[in-house]
């Protein structure tokens, strides 16, 4: 069985290009749903013209796809509500100088 750990572990080897921080705890990911093998990911991007789309959503397939037991990746957009640095861990505030 898949575990929504494994795939939080699998989320924080997908880094944003442009802050060079891992897209979990840049608070990008609103909801993981695990049902058997299926992997289900609601997320936002840092902006909604962000150009980057296509590729995290490439790293996310690759990555979370490698995890035992996984045999389906859906990722889902949304803008609401919009992402803010807020959302972010205060670990990754931290480590991005806005604490």
């Amino acid at each position: 069985m898949v575990s929504e750990a494994a795939i939080v572990d699998g989320l924080r080897e997908v880094y944003d290009p442009e802050l060079h921080y891992n897209i979990y705890d840049l608070g990008l990911v609103y909801e993981i749903a695990v049902d058997e093998g299926d992997v289900n990911i609601l997320m936002t991007l840092t902006t909604p013209a962000c150009p980057i789309g296509p590729l995290i959503v490439e790293q996310i397939s690759e990555n979370i796809g490698l995890i035992p037991g996984v045999e389906d990746v859906d990722i889902a957009f949304t803008f609401n509500p919009a992402w803010s640095p807020e959302m972010m861990t205060d670990e990754a505030r931290a480590d991005l100088g806005l604490d």
